[in-house]
C-alpha cells in the first residue's frame, strides 16, 4: 500500500487529497476477517487529473461514475482506488438479467430454515466496503431502482420483510460504463444524479511507457516507446473506424509483451494477444500492417529486454 502511496506522490497528486485518505483509513479501519477482499492492484492508473477528481469524490462522501470508451483505465482506476482507502471489495458484474434480488440478496434455505442471502450491495452497506459497479449501464433500470435510496442522501436499504439498513459511513459505489458495447443502454437521469462522473481520458504514450515500464523494468526503452506509439496507432484507427475496437486492449498489450519476455517472437505473441481478438480476416490483416510498421515479426527475448 506504501508503494501506491508513493507512486500517487510521484505523480504529483495533491498532498492534502492524500493526508485525506490516511485519515479516512485511520477512521474506519478494516475488520481482520475481510483483508483478503482489499485489492493488492497489479496495475497503477497514470493520470494526475483524474486521480485528484476521484479522491476528492470518494472523500466528500459520494459516488462515482467511471464513463468512457474501451482501454481507458476506469476498472484499472476502480481497484487502485478501493486499495489506497484500504476498503473490502465487493465486485458486481451487471448482465441483462441482473435483478434486485441479484444486487440486495434473497431468500435461501440453509438446511434447516429460511434465511436472507445478502447480494454484494447489502454486503457493501453493511461492512462499509467498496462496490464496483462494472459495466453499470448494461443493467435494467428497474433493477437499479432498488439501490436510489442506498446512493443519495438517504443512504439506506428498506427490504421488504427485513429490518432497514443503514449504509456504513465508509462505504461507496463506484460505477464504470463503456459507451456502444452490445447491450447497453442510457442511464436514466435518476441515477445518474446520484453519481460525480468522470469522463475517463486515453491514456497518453508518455504515461502508457511508465505504465509498460513499471510492469517490465528490464524492457528496453526504445521497445516500451514502440509498443507505446503502436497502441496509440491502433486506438487512432479504432476512433476513425477503419478497424473495429476489438483490437484496442491495453491489457491484451502487456501480455504480448509478457510472452514475449517469456520466450515467444513479438509477431507470434502480438498475433496471440492483439490480431486474433477479431475475428474478420480483412481486419486483421489493416491490424498486422499497423504492427509491421513498428515492431518486426521476428523480435525475440533479447532484442526486447536488457539482458
Amino acid at each position: 500500500m506504501q508503494d501506491l502511496i508513493e507512486f500517487l506522490k510521484q505523480e504529483g497528486v495533491s498532498k492534502s487529497l492524500l493526508d485525506g485518505v490516511q485519515a479516512f483509513k485511520a477512521q474506519y479501519p478494516v475488520v481482520p476477517e475481510l483483508k483478503n477482499r482489499v485489492p493488492q492492484p497489479k496495475y497503477y492508473y497514470y493520470g494526475n487529473d483524474v486521480w485528484e477528481k476521484a479522491l476528492a469524490v470518494l472523500l466528500t462522501g459520494r459516488n462515482l461514475l467511471l464513463a468512457g470508451p474501451k482501454a481507458t483505465g476506469k476498472n484499472v482506476l476502480s481497484e487502485n482506488l478501493a486499495a489506497l482507502f484500504g476498503r473490502p471489495v465487493w465486485n458486481v458484474s451487471f448482465h441483462i438479467n441482473a435483478d434486485a434480488a441479484y444486487l440486495i440478496g434473497t431468500d435461501t434455505f440453509d438446511g434447516q430454515k429460511v434465511v436472507f442471502r445478502p447480494g454484494p450491495i447489502m454486503e457493501t452497506a453493511v461492512y462499509g466496503g467498496f462496490a464496483i459497479l462494472d459495466e453499470i449501464n448494461m443493467a435494467k433500470n428497474e433493477a437499479l431502482a432498488v439501490m436510489h435510496s442506498a446512493l443519495d442522501y438517504r443512504r439506506m436499504i428498506d427490504v421488504s420483510g427485513y429490518d432497514r439498513v443503514e449504509i456504513a459511513p465508509a462505504a461507496r459505489f463506484i460505477a464504470t460504463m463503456n459507451y456502444g458495447y452490445a447491450g447497453t443502454r442510457d442511464l436514466n437521469e435518476a441515477l445518474c444524479s446520484r453519481f460525480a462522473i468522470i469522463d475517463m481520458p486515453n491514456i497518453t504514450e508518455d504515461d502508457l511507457v511508465k505504465l509498460i515500464t513499471t510492469h517490465y523494468p528490464k524492457l528496453k526503452r526504445k521497445m516500451a516507446e514502440q509498443f507505446s506509439k503502436l497502441f496509440t496507432e491502433i486506438e487512432k484507427k479504432a476512433e476513425n473506424s477503419e478497424i473495429s475496437d476489438r483490437a484496442l486492449d491495453l491489457r491484451g498489450m502487456l501480455d504480448a509483451i509478457g510472452l514475449i519476455e517469456t520466450g515467444l517472437t513479438s509477431g507470434d505473441a502480438l498475433k496471440l494477444c492483439i490480431v486474433n481478438q477479431t475475428f474478420d480476416a480483412y481486419e486483421r490483416g489493416l491490424i498486422q500492417d499497423v504492427i509491421a510498421a513498428r515492431i518486426p515479426q521476428d523480435l525475440k527475448t533479447g532484442d526486447v529486454f536488457e539482458a
